[in-house]
C-alpha cells in the first residue's frame, strides 16, 4: 500500500500539536486542510487514527502506533536531508575519474594537487584505462576524453588548451648519421617511430604553417601503442629514428 505522504504529515501534525487549531498555527495549513488530508489517511489504512471531541484530538491504539512509526520515519527522513546538505556546504565524498593512460600521465598531474589542496574533504579515485570504454558503465562519475572521442549525450568542460600541438625530434647521434628533414615530406626518407591507438591505423602526422597542411603517414623499425609513447621517446633518444 502506497500512503499519501502528505496526509501522514498532516496526521503527525496534528497528533503532535493535540488539535487541528493548532496544527494550523504551527503548519500554516489550514484547519480544515488537515482534517481533509486525516480522513483521507484512514480512509486508506481503513482504520481510525484520531479520536475527536469538541475540545480535545488524541490518538487511538492505531494512530499511537502509527503516530510513533511515523515520527522516527521522518526524523530519519530529515536527518538524511541535513546530510545531503553536508555536501552543498562543503564538498565531500569520492570522485572516480576514467582517463587515458597518456592523460594520467601529461593531464591529471598538472590538475590534481590544486583540487587535492582546495577540497580536501573530496577524495579522488583515478581508473587509467588503455581503452575507452564507457565512464558510467566503469562505474565512474567523470573522465577525461579528446573531443574526438566525446561519445553522445557527454557534458564536456575544456580542462586544457583548446588546441594542442605535438613535434618531431630525434637525438642528436641520428641527426648526425642522417641529413636533417627540411619539409615534413623529408620525413618519408627517415626512420619514424610512429604509434596508433588500439591496433588502429597509423596514426598520420600533420603538418601546419601559413595555412598549409602536411599530413604523412610515418613509417619505420618500431611502432607502438599511443599509450606506450614513452617507449618510442625513449627509442628516439637512443638514436633510433625520429619521434
Amino acid at each position: 500500500m502506497v500512503a499519501d505522504l502528505s496526509a501522514a504529515r498532516a496526521f503527525v501534525a496534528v497528533a503532535t500539536a493535540g488539535g487541528f487549531r493548532g496544527a494550523a498555527d504551527a503548519t500554516g495549513i489550514s484547519a480544515s486542510s488537515l482534517s481533509g488530508a486525516v480522513k483521507r489517511l484512514e480512509s486508506q489504512l481503513g482504520v481510525r487514527l484520531l479520536n475527536r471531541t469538541t475540545r480535545s484530538v488524541v490518538t487511538t491504539e492505531a494512530g499511537g502506533h502509527v503516530l510513533e512509526r511515523l515520527q522516527a520515519a521522518m526524523a530519519g527522513v530529515e536527518a538524511a536531508l541535513d546530510r545531503a546538505s553536508d555536501y552543498r556546504e562543503t564538498p565531500s565524498g569520492t570522485i572516480r575519474l576514467n582517463v587515458p593512460v597518456n592523460a594520467a600521465r601529461l593531464v591529471l598531474p598538472r590538475i590534481l594537487p590544486g583540487f587535492v589542496k582546495a577540497f580536501p574533504g573530496i577524495r579522488v579515485e583515478v581508473v587509467a584505462e588503455h581503452a575507452f570504454v564507457d565512464i558510467l558503465a566503469a562505474g565512474c562519475d567523470a573522465g577525461i576524453r579528446y573531443d574526438e572521442r566525446l561519445t553522445k549525450n557527454m557534458v564536456a568542460v575544456p580542462i586544457g588548451p583548446a588546441r594542442q600541438r605535438f613535434a618531431t625530434a630525434a637525438s642528436p647521434a641520428y641527426l648526425a648519421r642522417h641529413e636533417r628533414p627540411r619539409h615534413p615530406n623529408d620525413l618519408l626518407d627517415h626512420a619514424c617511430l610512429p604509434s596508433r591507438f588500439g591496433g588502429r591505423a597509423v596514426a598520420r602526422w600533420e603538418f601546419e604553417r601559413d595555412g598549409e597542411i602536411v599530413r604523412i603517414e610515418p613509417t619505420g623499425p618500431l611502432m607502438v601503442d599511443v599509450n606506450a609513447i614513452d617507449l618510442a621517446v625513449s627509442a628516439a633518444v637512443d638514436g633510433c629514428g625520429v619521434v
